[in-house]
């Protein structure tokens, strides 16, 4: 699939490779050695996402999981430190991540997985604990889970009926 000049200028996302994996399947004649890739891409400017390529060789492996990840973006609410709106728990099976704004020069706290998914979704101080299983690809999915459950101070003012200085009183 080809995509002219101003279409990729659009959708220019930074990447980032969480994992590679080897996958052996035992057949009859022997074994398929195939690759699976966990990617995450953003643009730094709040969006980000994750996904999953499965290929015979790597590059390949690694550009599928790249396209997964650019159709499973998410929209995060940021504040004015470039941290979350709110404390949030993400979970994805059994991996759990609890998400605590912090403030202004904080940078970000976070484990190997966790750490990729915040800098490319452009969070700046965030801190982060990982709860329950250590499992890379549920580590990112959980993160992005608790990214996306985010609300911005105006969405919940609105939802309630009251202004924002209301809410954040």
């Amino acid at each position: 699939m080809r995509r002219n000049n101003d279409e990729r200028a659009e959708n220019e996302f930074d990447d980032n490779v969480v994992s590679i994996k080897r996958v052996t399947k035992v057949v009859k004649g022997g074994r398929n050695m195939r690759f699976t890739a966990l990617v995450v891409v953003g643009d730094h400017n709040g969006r980000v996402g994750a996904g999953l390529g499965k290929a015979a060789e790597i590059p390949e492996a690694i550009r599928k999981g790249k396209e997964a990840a650019e159709k499973a973006m998410v929209t995060v609410a940021l504040d004015e430190n470039h941290s979350i709106t709110h404390d949030i728990i993400g979970k994805h099976t059994g991996a759990t991540i609890l998400l605590k704004k912090a403030p202004e020069g904080t940078g970000i706290i976070a484990g190997g997985p966790a750490r990729s998914v915040c800098e490319l979704a452009g969070i700046t101080n965030i801190r982060t604990k990982s709860l329950g299983s250590s499992n890379k690809q549920n580590v990112v999915l959980a993160t992005i889970d608790a990214l996306s459950q985010l609300k911005s101070p105006e969405e919940v003012a609105k939802l309630r009926g009251k202004s924002v200085e209301e809410v954040l009183a």
